[in-house]
């Protein structure tokens, strides 16, 4: 069995490190301007030579994502603004705008640019064999299929196009839109999903309202405030009633109309709908698909990515490490390990499902009880700065944590539980507890720590 590549986000130089330290074969970090994590990328032209070139010092891979979708005034700059990012011969190049693409290949093919792969970007939303085999045509060399396609779906695209290579999404944030073609943001803030200016208004907290319909209008109207109705404990309580399919009876509330107001928007109410398929809240949980990682490999997939250049290197890290392990599992052809998962819970996150890869009762793709992320398992304490030869380990705290706490080293060489049994200041005076960031202290952790990353388990 082939080992697919595992592909790490890089928002900055030091998660770029991270990714590789900890098992990924590339990463992918955004052109400014024309990448979808615009407010959220360190990644300036300086960055993105000096990333390409320890990437290749390493024998690792680069890739740019520059996958807006354009309107005309982009035309103007884009061409300008990509040559010197394709001079620096990037291992590929993610678009998602068709005229885009047309354009960078026009520049290849007369020969003013050097050749440079093109990948198709998940906002393409690729989910047939008939798209691959079309985008291949115009010079594409790898799809990123869209997240909305199931296993089976997977396999027979891969059957039907053995000449291009294929890229799937594990791990990271799921939109409530075929991936990022969502216009709340837009709508609510003025701030374009696809310009790099998602303000995840999926994520927010919304209140419920009853609301009937207008004769007149039809539109809905709002009644008085319906007290005590809580999505999250009707789930919880009427599971069994919610089914995608066969008879499963509908919840009494199911047949009314709702109108949902945003915290931050106070009497802005706008109308909710429920149906045998659940509720239309819009919060997704977050994908992760590690346990799927065996059967993608036996396909055939050619890279497995990872969502989350805006996460911190802790979760690059993490990420990078738990799904480098599942793809060494499978090649060796070694059953896969539940620890996995455990080790996946360490990180915050909105909930997990697995996505659209099979078939799952509605109610699992969505949270109804917060859009924050949180942790049920450690929370990420702090990071190694420096180790002495006695042991003792300099540790920047980024959380709280005490004496008498269980921490996880987290080690490109593996990990280990330690526990915390005495603790100094920059002084050297014994301390029982460091409160979190700026401080840092002195702590016996042993080797190897140099480079490692601090959880404390909760």
């Amino acid at each position: 069995m082939k080992a697919p590549e595992l592909l790490l986000p890089a928002g900055t130089l030091q998660r770029m490190r991270a990714a590789y330290d900890f098992g990924a074969d590339a990463v992918y970090a955004g052109q400014p301007r024309y990448s979808l994590r615009a407010r959220n990328n360190e990644f300036r032209m300086e960055q993105i030579a000096q990333g390409i070139e320890e990437a290749h010092a390493r024998g690792k891979k680069f890739f740019v994502t520059s996958n807006l979708i354009a309107h005309n005034d982009k035309l103007r700059t884009y061409i300008r603004d990509l040559q010197p990012v394709v001079e620096l011969k990037p291992d590929a190049i993610i678009m998602a705008d068709a005229g885009l693409i047309m354009l960078v290949r026009e520049q290849m093919e007369k020969g003013l640019w050097p050749e440079v792969p093109i990948h198709l970007s998940v906002q393409a939303n690729t989910t047939n064999s008939a798209a691959v085999k079309f985008w291949h045509k115009q010079g594409v060399s790898r799809i990123i299929l869209s997240r909305e396609l199931s296993l089976d779906e997977v396999a027979a695209i891969r059957n039907d196009c053995p000449d291009i290579e294929l890229e799937v999404f594990v791990h990271g944030a799921l939109c409530i839109a075929y991936s990022g073609r969502c216009l709340l943001s837009g709508y609510f803030n003025r701030r374009d999903p696809n310009q790099g200016t998602c303000t995840n208004a999926c994520r927010w907290e919304y209140k419920t309202q009853a609301a009937t319909t207008d004769t007149d209008t039809g539109e809905a109207v709002p009644l008085a405030q319906l007290d005590g109705f809580n999505f999250a404990q009707e789930d919880e309580e009427a599971a069994a009633a919610f089914s995608t399919v066969g008879n499963g009876q509908r919840h009494p509330e199911a047949n009314k109309v709702w109108l949902i107001e945003e915290a931050g928007r106070p009497g802005e109410l706008m109308p909710i709908m429920e149906d045998e398929h659940g509720t239309y809240i819009m919060n997704s949980k977050d994908l992760r698909a590690v346990e799927h990682v065996g059967k993608l490999a036996a396909m055939g997939i050619d890279s497995l990515k990872i969502e989350g250049r805006t996460k911190s290197h802790y979760y690059v890290a993490r990420t990078a490490q738990v799904y480098r392990r599942a793809i060494d599992d499978a090649v060796a052809g070694k059953p896969f390990n539940p620890e996995l998962l455990l080790e996946l819970e360490g990180l915050s996150n909105r909930g997990y499902t697995g996505g659209l890869m099979e078939r799952r009762p509605a109610q699992d793709y969505q949270n109804y009880i917060a859009g924050h992320s949180a942790s049920q398992r450690s929370q990420f304490v702090g990071e190694v700065l420096q180790v002495r030869e006695d042991g003792w380990t300099e540790v920047e705290a980024k959380n709280r944590f005490a004496v008498g706490d269980q921490l996880e080293v987290i080690h490109p060489s593996g990990n280990r539980v330690v526990q915390l049994d005495a603790m100094r200041n920059q002084d050297g005076t014994a301390i029982e507890v460091a409160q979190g960031s700026p401080i840092r202290v002195w702590v016996p952790l042993g080797a190897p720590t140099e480079g490692a990353l601090i959880a404390r388990l909760l």
